[in-house]
C-alpha cells in the first residue's frame, strides 16, 4: 500500500477571504455583470448558481478585489464550516462571500481538482469543524485554514485520482440536467391543464362560476382538508436513547424538505418512538411542507416512507390518484400559503392553514388522464435520484481509499 505524504495548505497555496457587502448595498435577483457567491452556493464540491444573486455596479466598485477565477478552490468558513467547490467559468470574476475563502497561487505540484476532492475527505472535514468549534459563531479563521493538513501524493496520481472520482460527478452531473428536465416537463404539464385550463377537450367544456373564479363545468372547490389527509410530525424524546440507539424506522427533520424529492432518512428512530411519541409515519407519495423557521415554504414529494419531525405538514391522498397532482398544486400555490405565516422573528403556519387552503379539483376522468401522463415521470425522476445517492456513497467509499494510498489508482483501468 503506498503511503503519501501530507502537507499544510499554507505549505503549497495561498488562503484569501471574501468580502462583506458594503453598508446599505443589497444583492439582487436581475442579472448583473457581477454574480455574487454565497456560501450556500458552495456544497460538494461545486459551485452553484441555482438561486443566483448579483451585486448592482455601484457596489461592486468598493469589493472588487475580493472576487474568484475559474478554478480556485473555496471553502465555507462560517455556517454549514467547511463546504468545497472549485469556480466554474461561468463564475470567472465573481464576488466571493465574507463567508467563505479562495485557495489560490497553488505550487505547480498541486492540481486544483486534487486538492478539492482531498478537502472532502473525513480526515480533511474533520479538522475544519474541529478548529471552528467552541466559539458562540463557529469560524474557521484564515490561519485556521493554513494549518489544514492534506495527502498530496505525485501530481501524476493527483490527476488520476481527480480523473476517477470527476467521472462519478459528470454521471451525477448528467442525472441531474434530466432530472431538472423531468421536473418542468411535470409542471409544465400541470400548468397547461390546471392553471389556463387547457386540458384535452377543453374547448367543449364551458366555464362556471366558484370562489376562486371561474373554472371547468364539473370542477370543484375545496378545502385540503376536506379531501385529503394531513400528517403533523413529531419529535421523539431526544433523552430517551430507547427511542434512537437500534432504530430503524425512517424520520427526517425539516432541512430534508429543501429536497426536490426525499430518498433517505436524516435519522432513524426505534418502533418503540413511533408508537409512543407524536411522530407518525408518512407513505411514499406523501407532498411534504416546511411549516417553520429557515425552510418555511419549502415543498418536497416522498419516495421513501417515513416520519418526520414537528416542522413538516404531510399530505396525503389515500386513494394515490393525485399524489402527484397535489404535489405540483402545492407548488404552485406555496407563495400565497405562507402568506399566513405569523409568529414574528420565527415565522411559521400550522397544519389548520394548511387544511383551508383551497384547491380546484378536477373530475376524476380527468385525474386519472393526468396521473398516466406524469406518473412515469416521476418514476424516472425517483430512478435518477436513487442512481445518484448510489454514485454519490460509491464516491464517498472510493475518495478515503484513494487518497490514503490504500488503493493502487496505477493499477486501475484508465
Amino acid at each position: 500500500m503506498a503511503k503519501f505524504n501530507t502537507a499544510r495548505i499554507a505549505d503549497f497555496a495561498e488562503v484569501k477571504g471574501g468580502k462583506r457587502l458594503p453598508a446599505n448595498a443589497n444583492l439582487v435577483t436581475t442579472p448583473t455583470l457581477h454574480p455574487y457567491i454565497r456560501g450556500r452556493d458552495i456544497r460538494d464540491g461545486k459551485i452553484t448558481f441555482d438561486d443566483p444573486r448579483y451585486v448592482l455596479d455601484e457596489d461592486f466598485e468598493k469589493i472588487r478585489r475580493y472576487t474568484v477565477d475559474s478554478g480556485d478552490v473555496c471553502i465555507t468558513i462560517v455556517g454549514n464550516i467547511g463546504d468545497v467547490g472549485i469556480t466554474p467559468p461561468s463564475l470567472h470574476r465573481a464576488s466571493l462571500t465574507e463567508n467563505a475563502v479562495k485557495l489560490v497561487n497553488l505550487r505547480e505540484d498541486v492540481d486544483a481538482h486534487f486538492l478539492m476532492y482531498a478537502l472532502l475527505t473525513p480526515d480533511a472535514q474533520s479538522q475544519m469543524k474541529l478548529s471552528a468549534a467552541g466559539a458562540a459563531q463557529p469560524k474557521l479563521g484564515i490561519y485556521k485554514v493554513n494549518e489544514i493538513r492534506v495527502s498530496l501524493p505525485p501530481l501524476p496520481i493527483q490527476r488520476r485520482i481527480a480523473g476517477i472520482l470527476s467521472a462519478y460527478d459528470e454521471l451525477i452531473e448528467n442525472s441531474q440536467r434530466r432530472i431538472k428536465i423531468l421536473e418542468a416537463m411535470a409542471r409544465a404539464l400541470y400548468r397547461e391543464w390546471f392553471v389556463h385550463f387547457r386540458f384535452p377537450g377543453h374547448e367543449s367544456v364551458p366555464r362556471v362560476p366558484s370562489p376562486l373564479g371561474e373554472i371547468p363545468q364539473g370542477w370543484e372547490v375545496k378545502r385540503i382538508g376536506d379531501v385529503f389527509q394531513t400528517v403533523l410530525g413529531g419529535t421523539p424524546s431526544r433523552t430517551r436513547s430507547d427511542f434512537w440507539e437500534g432504530g430503524t424506522v425512517p424520520w427526517i427533520n425539516s432541512g430534508k424538505v429543501n429536497d426536490l424529492r426525499i430518498t433517505e432518512a436524516s435519522e432513524l428512530i426505534t418502533d418503540l418512538a413511533l408508537e409512543r411519541s407524536a411522530a407518525k409515519l408518512m407513505p411514499k407519495g406523501t407532498t411534504v411542507l416546511a411549516i417553520t423557521g429557515a425552510t418555511l415554504g419549502q415543498v418536497s414529494y416522498l419516495e421513501i416512507e417515513t416520519a418526520a419531525n414537528q416542522s413538516v405538514v404531510g399530505i396525503v391522498d389515500p386513494t394515490e390518484l393525485c399524489s402527484e397532482w397535489i404535489y405540483l398544486t402545492v407548488r404552485e400555490r406555496i407563495e400565497g400559503i405562507i402568506k399566513h405565516a405569523s409568529g414574528g422573528a420565527q415565522q411559521h403556519i400550522n397544519k389548520e392553514i394548511v387544511n383551508d387552503v383551497q384547491v380546484v379539483l378536477p373530475t376524476d376522468s380527468l385525474a386519472k388522464d393526468f396521473r398516466q401522463l406524469v406518473a412515469p415521470v416521476f418514476r424516472e425522476l425517483a430512478t435518477l435520484l436513487f442512481q445518484i445517492q448510489t454514485l454519490r456513497r460509491t464516491r464517498d467509499l472510493l475518495l478515503p481509499r484513494l487518497l490514503s494510498g490504500q488503493i493502487d489508482v496505477e493499477a486501475m483501468p484508465a
